[in-house]
């Protein structure tokens, strides 16, 4: 689903990514590696917000700038690690809000739209808090808004940043079953982390980013090794088998 062919990029003269080159296949896809490695810039990539310095982003084996904005923006969902929201909105208003690259020029969001928003809602367990205020909402509540509101794009690509990062342990179980789900329905996930253990649990595939050095790409299972972990994080790990899914322990 989507395709980096030597890819470059770089911040005031830092290079972030020299010659990058990764696929992407249907299913989970988690972005694996410590703070600083680029993750939530090849996101942005991907999502037509950066763009690369040298090389080429297929999106469906068409190169990106083929698209249109509109055309991406229903093709792709973002999640971003935080948002800020300017006006005050219900959560039922700001989840409508995903289904704007689907509506015309100034058009309002139709019954269709407002049923998509309740769907999306509870997939989420968040359907009862549709008249609350996003403002109300404790930060775990209102990182899974965020995701229904990517969600009600009915994107085939959902892209999120560190999806777990302010939820307890509850409200993680419940975004990696939903993310579980997504994938099972046909939607490709792409989604960044620090954490081994998160990408074990949830992902098919990953994309390890070492610092200054080339990635390393393949099925989870065989890349999530006490080798590979090791030399990314600089500490000594240990992966054990758990219900057929690898346990990242620090010596």
């Amino acid at each position: 689903m989507i395709t980096l062919s030597n890819v470059f990029f770089g911040y005031d003269g830092a290079q972030v990514f020299e010659g990058i080159s990764v696929e992407i296949p249907h299913g989970v896809t988690a972005l694996l590696g410590p703070n600083g490695t680029g993750k939530t810039t090849l996101l942005r990539i991907i999502l037509g917000a950066l763009h690369p310095q040298a090389g080429t982003v297929r999106i469906a084996r068409r190169l990106q700038g083929e698209y249109s904005r509109r055309e991406l923006s229903q093709l792709i969902g973002f999640v971003p690690q935080n948002e800020s929201i300017p006006f005050e909105l219900s959560v039922k208003e700001y989840v409508l809000l995903g289904r704007a690259p689907h509506l015309h020029p100034l058009g309002l969001p139709g019954a269709e739209d407002h049923k998509i928003a309740s769907d999306v809602l509870a997939q989420l367990g968040m359907l009862d808090f549709s008249e609350r205020l996003l403002s109300s909402l404790s930060g775990g509540e209102r990182q899974l808004v965020i995701i229904a509101r990517a969600l009600a794009q009915c994107p085939k690509i959902l892209l999120l940043d560190e999806p777990t990062a302010h939820l307890d342990l509850s409200n993680q179980a419940r975004v990696i079953r939903v993310i579980r789900e997504l994938a099972h329905k046909g939607i490709t996930v792409l989604l960044t982390t620090h954490d081994p253990n998160l990408a074990a649990a949830v992902s098919d595939y990953t994309v390890l980013l070492p610092k200054g050095r080339p990635c390393l790409a393949g099925p989870t299972v065989a890349l999530l090794t006490a080798e590979h972990l090791s030399a990314v994080y600089g500490v000594p790990v240990e992966v054990v088998a758990l219900d057929g899914r690898a346990l990242i322990l620090m010596r």
